[in-house]
């Protein structure tokens, strides 16, 4: 789905696009450009994306591999070519970002980020997450941190459903990673 013209947004999609655009995000960019196709879905899911990705309890660093990891299931190029620098800005180590791109596994990680792994695997599988991994997780993230990251799972998983399915193109002068089989 190609991005709208303004001169062809209904009222209600055009107060959308003002809101995102006045917020963080600067513009309808990426997964907003197909969801502005429900204005009101669109700025509901925007603000909850706000949250998840500013604001939320989730340390940076973990919040990247979160959302990293969900790019790699879904396989979304522009969830990961936004995401990956970020990813290393927050700390994320580079051999750790090129595994989960060629679906392998890291030789190493720290602690919460092994949590994070098999938490996330378990959430991409079937939902459900064992007593001792939810001890683990809540011992490292606290209640709100893994609330908040569970919600950052649906929700990037949300996103990367919305550009597959609408074929959202890359940012311009970025190209595709290079998906391994891992």
């Amino acid at each position: 789905m190609p991005a709208l013209a303004p001169e062809a947004m209904t009222a209600a999609q055009r107060a959308a696009a003002d809101e995102i655009t006045a917020g963080r995000r600067g513009g309808v960019v990426g997964p907003f450009i197909a969801a502005l196709r429900s204005p009101e879905c669109m700025r509901r899911l925007q603000h909850f994306g706000a949250y998840l990705r500013y604001d939320s309890n989730i340390d940076p660093r973990l919040r990247e591999l979160v959302i990293l990891l969900t790019a790699r299931r879904w396989t979304q190029d522009y969830e990961w070519v936004t995401h990956e620098s970020s990813a290393r800005d927050a700390g994320l180590a580079p051999a750790t970002i090129d595994a989960i791109r060629t679906g392998t596994k890291p030789a190493s990680l720290a602690a919460d980020e092994a949590m994070i792994f098999e938490l996330c695997a378990l959430l991409f599988e079937d939902g459900r997450v064992p007593d001792a991994l939810y001890a683990r997780a809540i011992d490292v993230l606290g209640e709100a941190g893994f609330i908040d990251v569970v919600s950052a799972v649906g929700y990037y998983s949300t996103l990367a459903l919305l550009m597959n399915a609408a074929r959202t193109a890359l940012p311009a002068g970025t190209v595709a990673p290079q998906w391994g089989s891992g």
